[in-house]
């Protein structure tokens, strides 16, 4: 249905933007206060603190007015001294390549088949070469539906102190347990537009104290998002940022927060997982799942398009009843479509769609 001039509002299963809360969204419209005031230092300090928690980590947490990118490319720029590994299972983990090339950054790719992950042992034979001193891994591959398998490369990574470990979980951290300490993630990255919630515009890292050290020998960090900047500010200025940040993010965050710890971690996690399996047991009963039955991720699940469907006339006659997934991302469109389950997404919303599915397939 559409109104002349208005679009009706689809419900949002894509990798991001997330639906968002009106409450949450209501928040984006708080006045604003001066971003060098009191009242700004105790909402970062109270954002920091809430995160740090649900990163389970100690170290200091750092938000950039940005997308998830943006500190993907600061973190390879920053902490990159002598040559960064780069390990790839889709899309996204191919961009932190690119990204180093970009920004004259010594790397090489390891790459793997689409839909399988990252195994330990290949990031374990890469590292004993001594060649590197800064590796990335995605946790969380959209345009795959793998989940890496981060707990069984955390004991190989403990092998090599030296190496600064870099961590995409853009589309997993807030939907799934990230201990971040525990596995020896020195950056983790994640942005707001996806499991945590909210709209797009922020990225959030943990920065641990190994990252700012290494950080300080190299010489050609970038300004914006030079990583030590920001951790080096947020310490001597009461948790404020060199930059404008976007102050209408973190209000929204800070609300948003108090919900997710509300509803509670372990139950937020298994609500995710919950929606992850039911879409695995819809997706298998009627196409098949394309990635690695034992790395599925549970934010997102993409399906191979075993039928042949027109998924690009699935999504408009899906559309027209209120509801919106995605095509395949890349190489990968109309061989698969994706279907997202995070945020505050509910079982019973995922339900509604899968029913729908069925009723144009039908």
């Amino acid at each position: 249905m559409q109104k002349e001039g208005l679009a009706v509002h689809k419900k949002l299963f894509i990798p991001g933007p997330v639906e968002v809360r009106p409450d949450v969204l209501a928040k984006m419209a708080t006045p604003m206060i001066g971003h060098r005031s009191r009242d700004a230092s105790a909402l970062q300090h109270s954002i920091s603190d809430k995160l740090q928690q649900l990163f389970y980590t100690d170290s200091a947490i750092l938000l950039s007015t940005s997308s998830g990118s943006g500190l993907m490319e600061g973190a390879v720029r920053s902490c990159t001294l002598k040559r960064a590994a780069v390990f790839s299972i889709g899309a996204f983990g191919k961009r932190w390549f690119e990204m180093a090339l970009a920004n004259g950054v010594p790397a090489d790719l390891f790459e793997v088949e689409w839909g399988k992950p990252t195994e330990p042992e290949m990031v374990d034979t890469v590292l004993a070469s001594g060649k590197y001193d800064l590796v990335t891994i995605t946790h969380n591959e959209t345009s795959t539906g793998v989940m890496n398998p981060v707990e069984a490369i955390a004991p190989v990574m403990a092998k090599y102190p030296e190496v600064v470990y870099c961590l995409d979980a853009v589309s997993s951290m807030g939907g799934t347990k990230i201990e971040v300490d525990k596995l020896g993630v020195d950056i983790c990255i994640t942005s707001t537009q996806k499991a945590l919630g909210l709209p797009p515009g922020l990225a959030i890292c943990s920065f641990s104290p190994k990252a700012a050290a290494r950080a300080k020998e190299v010489p050609h960090r970038g300004y914006y998002l030079d990583l030590l900047a920001l951790y080096e500010y947020i310490l001597t200025k009461d948790y404020q940022y060199p930059s404008t940040p976007s102050l209408s993010h973190m209000f929204a965050l800070d609300y948003q927060l108090d919900r997710i710890m509300a509803e509670g971690f372990e139950n937020r996690f298994a609500r995710h997982l919950e929606m992850a399996e039911c879409v695995r047991a819809w997706a298998a009963r009627n196409f098949a799942l394309f990635a690695d039955p034992q790395y599925l991720s549970n934010t997102l699940t993409a399906v191979s398009n075993n039928r042949g469907i027109d998924v690009g006339e699935l999504n408009k006659k899906l559309g027209a009843r209120g509801y919106q997934i995605s095509n395949g991302y890349g190489k990968m469109k109309d061989k698969t479509f994706r279907i997202a389950h995070m945020a505050d997404c509910t079982l019973e919303e995922v339900q509604d769609l899968l029913a729908a599915i069925d009723e144009v397939l039908a």
